[in-house]
């Protein structure tokens, strides 16, 4: 009997192979990192290949942050190579007394080497492990650096992370004055993927540095477009807060900030300002590295925000005729905040550092934000009570939704123990290997039923339009039964209850019809999955269906087609006669074997994965597009209508 899928056998060592010394290989220089990318920029995809680019700009801002920069300017050349320039101090480029080299080569060619280890060159840093710019040289198939300095300028060109020869030295020409660092780089097509950089990935970067950096004026150009942008932010992270509000209605109209030291090494920076809106949007920072998952300063402020906010309230008396509990979720109602730490020695999770994990942090920062806050509310009590009147109102909402959700429960809706009745659930309990179809309407959903994979392909129909949960808080939310219906049927639960361990399906794919109604639903659907499910976001398991718009048939030749060009060139070939040209409107007009071909077949299909790489820009085009405010989706639309690729009139 042979081994099934998933079965394993036991077989005998090869004869001659043995397992000793000579088997221990030693990766010598750069070669680890090109042996396994991924453990030094998180992946060598669409994140990996851009955080290229901001470990060389990291440097760059450290040289600001230390203050000897002012000026940095980011290009993606025509021919997709990367240009870093700063007028910061230079790399090194003397002779290194330990390596016998220069030290810019050292820097570029040597890992954990660089100027960040004491807290002499750099009192505060993102890059810490000394790893970032010689990983770049490593995963790029040409690196050169140029460093000015009095009136010369070194340069040294590296191929695949090995110097091409020595370093260079000439005199600089007469225009170029003071000193710097010019980094170009071309990423390794044989490492990445596909090493194309795309403009506004790289600007919602830029456009975060330069807020948490107040007066660094840092440039983007991008030769192939022709396009380009100096984001330059006096008022810091003020104007990044208003930045982030700049399409809710604030409930008062200037920013709280405050900023505190503390123990000379320590400093903490807080901007942040309410809106009408029911979600959270608060970004951290430590060294002005983005730590998307947090970690102690985070915990810090949040437990300062709920202690500061609830001891006012019941100080005033105006929890007094409350008879719902205030949670810290009812606190962040509504919040936007951007938390700056700097600090000497930070411990992140990883060489990507997305988490803080200093545990004196917590405590520094809470004192920091309560003693800011408790000053700002006495001399603002109207700014005080409003957002005290907003934190009350989501405590009754949050006592209304856990209501409905126990009545809910009763009903077997949420708990689990009963899946919805239009859910045609799949055969396979694995969730790795489980799949689900969000199909728009029961036409739709019957022709998934029948076209799909059993055995690990399930299908959930969903009614009309789902509620725009933008403009709703969680009890309108799980009054919607379709929404009832898409959260039962993931099985991983809303809001504080969200587990993403009892996830059903690893692919939670969004189908809908190829036309106007079914674009709105497929954005109400990523609304509600972005803001209230976000961590099925952030690990990667929401995806878009990409259904065929047209079918091009010549005799028995059926050509599936998923836009205008793939449908003219397909009329075009060999001069075939008595074409016939169907344009697919809607799901149901295909019948089941032709969309398990074209949509569902794993082995044929193309899906879309959602992601978040700028979460600012997510959150401003989620608000534009789905908010209450109807002048800035109009000006959106006015701005983007000549981009428009499928138009159904």
């Amino acid at each position: 009997m042979s081994p099934g899928e998933g079965e394993h056998t036991l077989t005998a060592e090869p004869k001659g192979h043995h397992y000793d010394a000579t088997s221990i290989q030693v990766l010598e220089g750069l070669e680890a990192v090109r042996k396994r990318p991924a453990m030094y920029i998180g992946d060598i995809g669409h994140r990996g290949l851009h955080h290229l680019v901001f470990e060389v700009v990291d440097n760059s801002v450290d040289e600001a942050l230390a203050g000897h920069c002012t000026e940095i300017r980011v290009m993606i050349e025509a021919d997709g190579t990367i240009t870093v320039e700063d007028n910061g101090r230079g790399i090194p480029v003397d002779m290194h007394a330990t390596m016998k080299k220069p030290a810019l080569e050292v820097v570029m060619t040597t890992l954990h080497a660089g100027g960040k280890f004491d807290s002499e060159s750099y009192k505060v840093s993102g890059g810490l492990h000394g790893v970032g710019v010689s990983v770049v040289n490593a995963l790029s198939e040409w690196c050169e650096v140029e460093v000015l300095k009095s009136g010369k300028l070194y340069s040294q060109r590296y191929e695949r992370g090995k110097p091409a020869g020595p370093m260079q030295t000439r005199d600089a020409d007469p225009g170029r004055k003071g000193s710097g660092t010019r980094t170009r780089f071309k990423p390794d097509a044989m490492i990445f993927t596909d090493p194309t950089y795309h403009y506004d990935t790289l600007a919602g970067r830029m456009r975060e540095m330069a807020f948490l950096n107040s007066g660094l004026s840092i440039e983007l150009g991008d030769g192939r477009s022709g396009k380009t942008h100096t984001f330059l932010a006096k008022g810091g992270i003020v104007e990044f807060v208003k930045y982030l509000n700049q399409n809710k209605e604030t409930l008062h109209s200037k920013p709280v900030y405050f900023a505190r030291e503390r123990d000379g090494n320590v400093s903490v920076e807080v901007a942040l300002q309410y809106n009408d809106t029911y979600a959270e949007s608060v970004y951290s920072f430590v060294n002005n590295i983005n730590t998307i998952e947090g970690g102690t300063h985070l915990i810090g402020f949040r437990s300062a925000l709920t202690r500061t906010l609830t001891n006012y309230a019941e100080r005033e008396g105006m929890t007094r005729n409350s008879k719902a509990s205030v949670a810290g979720e009812d606190v962040r109602e509504g919040l936007t905040a951007v938390v700056s730490i700097r600090m000497q020695n930070p411990q992140f999770e990883g060489q990507t550092k997305t988490k803080l994990g200093n545990s004196e942090i917590k405590g520094v920062v809470e004192s920091v934000v309560g003693e800011g806050l408790r000053e700002y509310f006495e001399e603002n009590p109207p700014v005080a009570r409003k957002i005290i009147d907003k934190m009350l109102a989501a405590a009754r909402a949050r006592e209304a939704a856990r209501k409905a959700r126990e009545l809910a429960r009763r009903k077997t809706i949420l708990d689990g123990g009963s899946l919805p009745g239009k859910l045609a659930d799949c055969a396979y309990d694995e969730p790795e290997l489980c799949e689900i179809y969000i199909v728009e309407g029961d036409s739709a959903g019957g022709t998934a039923k029948q076209g799909r994979d059993r055995r690990f392909q399930a299908i959930l129909p969903i009614r009309g339009k789902i509620l725009n949960v933008e403009k709703a808080r969680l009890d309108k939310i799980l009054a919607n039964e379709e929404i009832r219906n898409i959260i039962t049927a993931l099985g991983a639960g809303v809001k504080e209850e969200f587990d993403l361990t009892k996830l059903r399906y690893h692919k939670i794919i969004v189908m809908t019809d190829a036309d106007v109604d079914g674009s709105h639903i497929r954005t109400l659907l990523l609304t509600f999955l972005y803001r209230e499910l976000k961590p099925l976001v952030d690990a990667g398991h929401v995806y878009i269906a990409q259904p065929p718009l047209f079918m091009v048939k010549a005799g028995k030749d059926e050509i599936y087609c998923f836009d205008d060009r793939e449908r003219d060139e397909a009329m075009q070939r060999l001069g075939r006669k008595n074409l016939q040209v169907q344009r697919y409107k809607g799901l149901g007009e295909m019948n089941p074997e032709q969309l398990w071909k074209t949509t569902m077949n794993p082995e044929t299909r193309t899906l879309l994965r959602v992601t978040s790489d700028d979460a600012v820009e997510a959150d401003r085009i989620f608000t534009i597009l789905m908010g209450e405010q109807v002048e800035p989706r109009r000006q959106f639309i006015e701005e983007n209508a000549l981009s428009v690729k499928n138009l159904d009139i």
